[in-house]
């Protein structure tokens, strides 16, 4: 599925450009003030990031893994509490897309393309490309540009941004939405400014080198990019196109990087092993994936060995291998005892192979070995399931961190537990949140209705219900009235 269209380029160029950036020094960085706070206020700014958000799962492939979603926001936070705004939200996430792209929207939502991270070569070659992003979002280079756009409101920006994901699905049906909103005086161009990209840069610069992550692998990652170029033709990444890479580009990177002092930073397991499974995941020739990681067990560190051997285990599993898997995993974990992602595959193993009580056992252990993983949660959880234990999976599911419990996936398993504990209203609404979080919402209120003709609701269930039915409907009325 293609994110062509969208792209931090593409949010921030639909306004018109800046005359003058304000140019970024190491430690004096601009005083943006208050001015776009008479735009937009801090909540609706998150409204409007949830919005987008939720729109985006309806026309892109979201990753839903908890080890993937758990790495990229651990550096991204990381690199967002040393920026120049540490304040500011931010929410991370993988999009499972091989086009080479990133992009930052409106209310610190900063997506990153499977593609991409399978590119980099090293951990600070991603960081310096999340970085890039943040300084789009703390410079607030969209809500600077919309401040310029005679005070546009926020519900217009969202409806292009709507029309422009609905675009990348059915280009008909995504022209109609932005002529409709075109047709109430607003006229938008596609036009990314250097000052924006070259601010970007330079803040991004300095959050990598204060997040102990090498600077140089800013220049290097983007003179890669440019040399690979020849190779595409008329197919140039999307990254390229919208963040243009010039000889200038590169130069001004590699002699800003040049003021730090060097040093080695080795990447961390979190990174090899996300490559490794998002490889896994992506590589449809499952020979060729097993020769990629065949060639990388026989170099490199012990640890980077290990990781080849989990990218092997990884295919084994896929290719329904289970004993071959198993006893990878086992041997990982044994070795390895404090990397959570090597007993979480072996779990994962016996899942497949329906060892439902070996799964549970492995999953427990390694919810006692790393209590606040979530990723080990919510496998535990459905393992549970399979197993016939809602009761205890419902508890597991809700000791999860407040910031997962907003996710399509977690709604989407209460849900399951609820039509396990034959609850059939508690799990319609559930399902209902999980459609809506999604950015299906016609699916919602589908599941809200049906949750509202179940018998035996009481007066509080029915509060909630009206209520969310209320709010599901307001939204989708809005959404219609962009498109007609």
């Amino acid at each position: 599925m293609k994110l062509s269209a969208l792209t931090a380029a593409m949010v921030l160029s639909l306004l018109p450009t800046v005359p003058n950036a304000i140019e970024i020094e190491k430690i004096q960085l601009p005083d943006m003030g208050d001015s776009s706070g008479a735009l937009i206020s801090p909540i609706e700014e998150q409204e409007f990031g949830a919005y987008f958000f939720r729109n985006l799962h309806s026309q892109a492939e979201i990753s839903q893994d908890l080890e993937v979603q758990q790495y990229i926001q651990s550096i991204g936070l990381q690199l967002a509490s040393h920026s120049d705004n540490p304040s500011t939200p931010f929410h991370f996430f993988v999009v499972m897309d091989p086009n080479i792209n990133a992009f930052a929207g409106p209310g610190g939502y900063i997506g990153v393309n499977s593609g991409l991270i399978l590119l980099t070569e090293a951990e600070s070659e991603l960081a310096s490309v999340m970085a890039h992003e943040i300084g789009h979002v703390t410079q607030r280079h969209l809500y600077r540009q919309i401040e310029t756009a005679s005070k546009m409101s926020i519900p217009t920006v969202a409806a292009t941004l709507a029309a422009i994901l609905i675009g990348t699905q059915s280009p008909s049906m995504g022209q109609a939405a932005l002529m409709a909103v075109q047709a109430g005086s607003v006229q938008f161009q596609i036009n990314f400014t250097r000052d924006n990209e070259k601010e970007a840069d330079r803040v991004g610069m300095q959050t990598l080198a204060e997040s102990s992550f090498d600077p140089r692998s800013m220049p290097t990652f983007f003179e890669r990019l440019q040399q690979s170029t020849r190779y595409y033709g008329k197919g140039v990444p999307e990254f390229l196109r919208t963040h243009p890479v010039s000889e200038s580009r590169i130069a001004d990177t590699r002699g800003r990087a040049e003021t730090y002092p060097y040093r080695q930073v080795p990447d961390s397991m979190g990174y090899l092993l996300t490559k490794a499974k998002l490889y896994a995941l992506t590589m449809h020739d499952k020979n060729a994936a097993l020769k990629h990681f065949s060639t990388l067990e026989q170099q490199g560190t012990s640890e980077q060995r290990a990781v080849a051997r989990y990218g092997i285990g990884l295919v084994d599993l896929q290719n329904l291998r289970y004993q071959a898997a198993s006893e990878i995993f086992q041997q990982l974990a044994a070795q390895y005892p404090n990397q959570p992602q090597y007993i979480a595959a072996l779990a994962r193993t016996a899942v497949e192979n329906h060892e439902y009580e070996k799964a549970n056992q492995l999953y427990a252990k390694a919810m006692q070995n790393f209590p606040s993983n979530d990723a080990i949660k919510i496998e535990y959880t459905r393992a549970l399931l399979k197993n016939a234990k809602p009761e205890q999976a419902k508890l597991v599911l809700l000791s999860l961190s407040d910031n997962q419990k907003e996710r399509p996936f977690y709604y989407q398993t209460l849900a399951e537990i609820y039509a396990d504990l034959n609850q059939p209203a508690e799990s319609h609404r559930y399902m209902a949140e999980h459609y809506f979080a999604g950015g299906q919402t016609e699916d919602a209120i589908l599941q809200i209705r049906l949750a509202k003709q179940e018998k035996n609701i009481n007066y509080q269930m029915q509060a909630i219900l009206d209520e969310r039915l209320n709010f599901f409907l307001s939204e989708w009325e809005e959404m219609k009235k962009k498109r007609d």
